[in-house]
């Protein structure tokens, strides 16, 4: 358990500032912006609110930084990373508690994701020192083709408020490896983790401009004209599909390189003949981590009507076995939404489904007295037209709908237009392979409720958005491929 004076060492201890070719400055304006405890609704402390003018100097400073980052031999742009790596092994104790303060995860959780965020470094520190080229005989044997690998140019990326350092490691991490330039805006009510790690790479000796951190609580106005500006050549994104496509459409201007991870509606389909403990287990994983508050998170429950009542109720007994309070204290599994916004979110679709036929089978609701908490819940006989059915809950709630045949489940699965990551519990390797081949998402989880892995693609299909981030490939979103022909008289 974390004591004030831990708080108070570690908040003082945060860059408050943009961060700008390599400089710590106020807003061009002089603003500033709350960044609140969501678990007391206190205010935390204050941080600069970048103006549009300086959202332009981040990217003159990005611009002017790409020449050096990208003429950085391979090998040295891996030792920064491995550098920051080590440096947040170090440093994991003081930036899980400041994610906690500012997030509200458990302090437990957030050391979890500083060790996730980690490998994002260590795995692009390997990669940089991999990025290839080719040479080719033209098949009529006159000329030769050469291939190089080049940087794309300076990014643009906009990270989420649920895992501000993963979310941020995972994009800078790859752009660092292949030799480009970085302007990052965190999400306004998670700045602080983002502006600690800016600060690790600075210690870690990444060039001045290679990385610059730009809080900006008008979004739009801020990033808008950096999009459309051109300098920039690629833009990454992880949030709502609704601001992905504006984004998109911003993109199309200059036909910037664009990736996207955006919303989710994740299944978790449980087979009859699953082994039920094993898919408790996943769903405790794949429904509670983050409190529910990610991309990831199951959102829908589908399970086959031989194993249902047992199911729904060895998840109703351990989640309500979870302890929910503010995420410094011992002994908490379950911290608050982010936001009095993303509580009443959860709220009124549990309203919903309910109102329309919906049974608690725990929980249901929202707790009284100070921070945003919401109560683990699980939902059974849920209609297929409640709101949770249709969109992301964000939330520690299990709506669970049974089903009689496994093509029920696997329609039901695919009838949103999300398609990011799917859950499947079954014994049976046939149809195991039959199930994962026929769900539209980019990834699944097949008897586990953990997928996303640093050493694997991750990202999804339909408006669940575009690319891969992580993996091998993962690298290949931030580097162009060259051809040279050459004359061949030999």
């Amino acid at each position: 358990m974390s004591t004030n004076a831990d708080e108070r060492r570690v908040l003082e201890a945060v860059p408050t500032g943009l961060f700008i070719g390599g400089t710590w400055r106020a807003a061009a304006n002089g603003a500033t912006a709350k960044v609140e405890d969501p678990a007391t609704g206190e205010v935390l402390t204050e941080v600069a609110d970048a103006a549009p003018s300086d959202g332009m100097d981040a990217l003159a400073a990005a611009h002017s930084a790409q020449p050096t980052i990208a003429a950085l031999p391979p090998r040295q742009r891996s030792e920064i990373l491995y550098r920051a790596y080590e440096l947040l092994h170090e440093r994991a104790d003081d930036l899980a508690l400041l994610m906690t303060m500012e997030m509200g995860k458990p302090v437990a959780e957030a050391r979890g994701e500083v060790v996730y965020a980690s490998e994002f470094l260590r795995w692009f520190a390997e990669e940089a020192v991999r990025i290839d080229g080719g040479y080719q005989v033209a098949p009529n044997g006159q000329t030769r083709f050469l291939t190089i690998r080049q940087p794309v140019g300076v990014c643009v990326f906009v990270t989420p408020w649920n895992f501000p350092l993963a979310m941020g490691t995972r994009k800078i991490a790859p752009a660092i490896a292949a030799g480009c330039a970085s302007i990052i805006k965190p999400a306004p009510q998670t700045p602080l983790t983002m502006l600690a790690f800016a600060q690790v790479l600075a210690d870690a000796g990444l060039p001045d401009g290679a990385l610059n951190v730009i809080n900006a609580t008008d979004a739009g106005g801020v990033m808008e004209p950096i999009i459309r500006d051109g300098r920039a050549r690629k833009i990454s994104f992880t949030g709502s599909t609704p601001v992905g496509k504006k984004l998109l459409a911003q993109a199309s201007e200059k036909v910037l390189r664009t990736s996207l991870e955006l919303g989710g509606n994740a299944s978790f389909i449980v087979l009859d003949d699953a082994d039920v403990d094993a898919a408790v287990e996943g769903a405790m994983i794949a429904k509670m981590r983050n409190m529910g508050e990610a991309c990831t998170a199951a959102n829908r429950f589908y399970v086959q009507r031989g194993v249902a009542e047992e199911f729904t109720a060895k998840l109703a007994e351990r989640m309500g076995g979870l302890k929910v309070g503010r995420g410094t204290e011992d002994g908490v599994n379950v911290g608050p939404l982010i936001d009095a916004k993303g509580r009443d979110k959860v709220t009124d679709l549990v309203a919903d489904a309910v109102a329309n036929g919906a049974s608690v089978a725990i929980g249901g609701q929202a707790q009284d007295g100070p921070g945003y908490f919401y109560p683990p819940t699980v939902l059974t006989d849920v209609p297929a037209n409640s709101r949770l059915n249709h969109e992301e809950i964000f939330g520690p709630v299990a709506p669970i709908t049974v089903v009689d045949t496994e093509q029920q489940a696997l329609d039901a699965a695919n009838s949103t237009e999300f398609g990011l990551v799917n859950y499947v519990y079954t014994r049976e390797i046939n149809r195991a392979l039959r199930i994962a081949e026929n769900l539209e998402s980019g990834m699944i989880g097949l008897n586990t409720g953990l997928v996303s892995n640093p050493a694997a693609p991750f990202g999804g299909v339909k408006e669940s958005g575009l690319g891969r981030e992580g993996g091998r490939v993962g690298i290949d979103e931030f580097l162009e491929t060259k051809y040279v022909a050459i004359g061949y008289s030999g």
